[in-house]
């Protein structure tokens, strides 16, 4: 793991192969990008809605596209690139099993990282009669950008229905480890999880 990355960019970074292309959703200053350029050969784009974000990418010479992320990715054709990666912004589409097909549709290969509304936290303070404020859940319900927060078995069970393979789950703590109380009870002591996800039929070879 890379400790110049941000923790979770650089579990995804690890599991990214050498000499590939990638799109990188939600891609922020474009650090991912940045780092698997310089360090494996990958070429690929960002897309990211923030200006100064967007300013960062240009800066650091990362391939990016400003565009909202729920208006789809009917610029990209089938099969376009190896991996498509999407990091802690499922919960804030409006559409999130859509999003998760169109990157499934444009890359062989998609990463997804969301917050687990499952977490322990999180059940206490709705039996308390609050929406939860987690470290993974930082925000207010009055001013969240999250409006489809799901848990570990939602997600799964969302994959099972559509259809795609997970290839590798990856369950975290809010300091991004692995411990031996999210082996035991991932739905409830999961704060961040990972998946790596691929449709059967998504066979388009990419040029």
């Amino acid at each position: 793991m890379n400790p110049a990355l941000r923790p979770d960019l650089a579990i995804i970074g690890d599991l990214i192969k050498p000499d590939t292309r990638i799109l990188d959703l939600g891609c922020g200053d474009g650090a991912l990008l940045s780092h698997l350029a310089r360090t494996r050969g990958v070429r690929g784009y960002g897309l990211e809605i923030d200006p100064a974000n967007v300013a960062a990418c240009v800066a650091a010479g990362v391939n990016v596209i400003q565009a909202d992320l729920d208006e789809g990715l009917a610029d990209f054709a089938d099969g376009s690139f190896d991996y498509v990666v999407m990091t802690q912004a499922l919960q804030a589409l409006a559409r999130p099993d859509l999003a998760v097909a169109e990157m499934l549709r444009v890359g062989r290969e998609a990463i997804v990282t969301f917050p687990n509304f499952g977490h322990w936290r999180a059940r206490w303070a709705i039996m308390n009669g609050h929406m939860p404020m987690t470290p993974a859940l930082p925000a207010q319900w009055f001013n969240t950008e999250n409006i489809h927060l799901c848990t570990v078995a939602d997600f799964e069970d969302l994959c099972r229905k559509s259809g795609w393979n997970v290839l590798e789950r990856v369950l975290l703590d809010r300091a991004h480890h692995r411990g031996a109380a999210i082996t035991l009870l991932p739905g409830l002591f999961c704060e961040i999880a990972l998946y790596r996800l691929r449709k059967p039929a998504n066979i388009v070879p990419v040029g």
